[in-house]
């Protein structure tokens, strides 16, 4: 009995070994050399009516700045108590790309308003937003600025908030608006987006901090499932992520991450992301069914 206890522990042994947990810690993702990033800057926009691309005095559209090109420092760094901290002009519309593709994933980041507001959007809420699960080439949606993503969306009065770039789908449950936008309810039946591009869906309540005040965002994302938390409070579920391509449903899980540059100034810090190897149970819960006998609510035709 004894021998066949010790060959038992040796091969638990061996399995553990074999088979390493998956790693907890966290990864940071900034630094003064912003040396997991690439830049790729689109357009300073002139005007506040915007019909397309914007165009030079004889009307010929203009091309965007491009990839690592960032002449009016639109991304910068700088130190706060040590801490490195992103400021994000807002003057041209582009986006901060990560080099690394991540699936199954923990990210969490603080950020914060600045003062700055550029055309086309001086009058409107202060917006940027962070992208996930992004593939392919830059400038699909967006004047020419964004690769086909899902987006966490940080804009004044929502943070948090859903929205779909170059198409993307994804699945929630939401009461429809008289406006036609939907606003997240976790006992409403499954809405499906159908990608046309401007689907959105808004938070139940508004959890950001006073203006000028750091705010912590979270996006848990595992499998096609994904959380929006805006300090501590879970304010999006989102499901079966996915875009369309020929007629064919495609599942999107994962990608690269970007931070928009959209027309408001905004601050960054504390970027971090460590893996995940199954969506934690206490957010699980967020995509059980209310109800066994609900169905999901006919597709949206806005």
């Amino acid at each position: 009995m004894k021998n066949l206890t010790v060959i038992l522990g040796l091969l638990i042994l061996s399995a553990c070994q074999s088979s390493p947990a998956p790693s907890t810690t966290w990864t940071q993702l900034l630094d003064m050399d912003l040396s997991k990033w690439e830049s790729y800057i689109s357009y300073a926009h002139t005007t506040q009516n915007i019909q397309g691309p914007p165009t030079n005095a004889d009307g010929k559209a203009l091309t965007p700045l491009g990839l690592n090109n960032d002449p009016h420092n639109v991304f910068t760094m700088s130190l706060d108590d040590g801490e490195p901290v992103l400021r994000v002009s807002g003057e041209y519309y582009g986006g901060l790309g990560s080099l690394e593709v991540y699936e199954n994933y923990h990210l969490k980041l603080m950020v914060k308003w600045g003062d700055q507001r550029w055309i086309p959007r001086l009058e409107d809420p202060r917006d940027t937003g962070i992208l996930y699960h992004g593939i392919g080439e830059y400038g699909v949606d967006y004047w020419l600025t964004w690769w086909l993503s899902q987006e966490m969306q940080i804009i004044e009065g929502g943070m948090g908030d859903y929205w779909s770039i170059a198409g993307s789908q994804m699945d929630i449950r939401a009461d429809k608006n008289p406006d036609g936008t939907f606003t997240y309810n976790s006992k409403a039946p499954l809405t499906r987006d159908r990608g046309d591009g401007g689907f959105s869906a808004r938070l139940i309540g508004d959890f950001e901090n006073p203006n000028g005040q750091w705010n912590t965002l979270e996006l848990i994302s595992f499998g096609d499932k994904s959380i929006h938390i805006v300090n501590g409070h879970v304010v999006m579920a989102l499901e079966n992520s996915h875009y369309v391509r020929d007629g064919k449903t495609v599942p999107l899980t994962k990608g690269k991450l970007l931070i928009q540059s959209e027309a408001a100034e905004a601050y960054f810090k504390n970027i971090q992301i460590r893996p995940l190897d199954k969506m934690p149970d206490a957010y699980a819960v967020y995509f059980e069914t209310p109800d066994p006998e609900q169905k999901m609510a006919p597709e949206t035709t806005q």
